[in-house]
């Protein structure tokens, strides 16, 4: 945006900021369509209906444009009539699996809210086909770095055999960046552990402290899932191992 924009003289900047948000929106709705065109190939091979998916964070509408990533197979496979269930982790302390489970109950999608700590038990059950999870950056390796507690999901879908997919744009990819040991870790805010936010009886917001403030409390905003128990990467260009990521970059070799 300031590269298009610093050229112009100053009374077009506004005009052309207008034009050029419109174009990265209608950019990355697009990509998401074929993200999820390309992740309804992976529901369409599980033989069982309807096909259970659990993800986590939220990568849905109200995160990008358009379908968005994680979930744009989800709506994919309701636009082809395939019935999908999906498993919501909360992803506490972010709680960002509560957008997530708002966002498929306005969606009318059918769906289940869960402790993170829920989701090791529904994988070695069986109660999972497969995992498809966004990705806040992915390094070069295939080494993918999202919302804390992935990597634990990760690890439970690997020692029960269940497929565990990475949906993302070919933007999330740093090219840059070797390996997830290079990817700096936002260290949170200890109050969001401590204390507990919602909605009282009343329906009025609150705020309930469930540690005392002088309690240590350590809360790491992502974590990294090593290469080695990712399945494959979806993004617009197709589905691709880890380790394949330069294949989709074809025109810069």
């Amino acid at each position: 945006m300031r590269g298009r924009l610093l050229p112009l003289p100053v009374a077009q900047r506004r005009a052309a900021a207008w034009a050029e948000a419109r174009a990265i929106a209608a950019e990355d709705a697009a990509a998401n369509r074929q993200i999820g065109r390309h992740g309804l190939a992976l529901i369409e091979g599980i033989a069982r209906r309807p096909v259970n998916l659990m993800t986590h964070c939220n990568a849905g509408w109200l995160a990008t444009a358009g379908w968005g990533t994680a979930l744009a197979p989800v709506y994919a496979a309701r636009a082809a009539g395939l019935p999908v269930h999906v498993w919501v982790s909360e992803t506490r302390p972010r709680n960002q699996g509560l957008l997530t489970a708002w966002e498929l109950r306005e969606a009318g999608m059918p769906h289940t809210l869960i402790a993170d700590n829920a989701a090791g038990q529904l994988l070695q059950q069986g109660a999972v086909d497969l995992v498809i999870v966004g990705a806040d950056r992915i390094a070069a390796n295939g080494d993918t770095a999202n919302k804390v507690g992935t990597y634990l999901k990760a690890l439970a879908a690997a020692d029960s055999g269940v497929p565990f997919f990475v949906a993302a744009p070919l933007s999330t990819i740093d090219r840059d960046c070797p390996d997830g040991a290079q990817i700096p870790i936002e260290e949170r805010d200890g109050s969001e552990v401590r204390h507990v936010g919602g909605l009282d009886r009343k329906g009025v917001h609150a705020t309930v402290a469930i540690a005392p403030d002088a309690t240590a409390v350590a809360n790491p905003a992502f974590d990294v899932t090593p290469a080695r128990f990712i399945t494959g990467i979806v993004t617009e260009r197709g589905v691709c191992a880890p380790g394949e990521l330069s294949a989709l970059f074809a025109e810069r070799a």
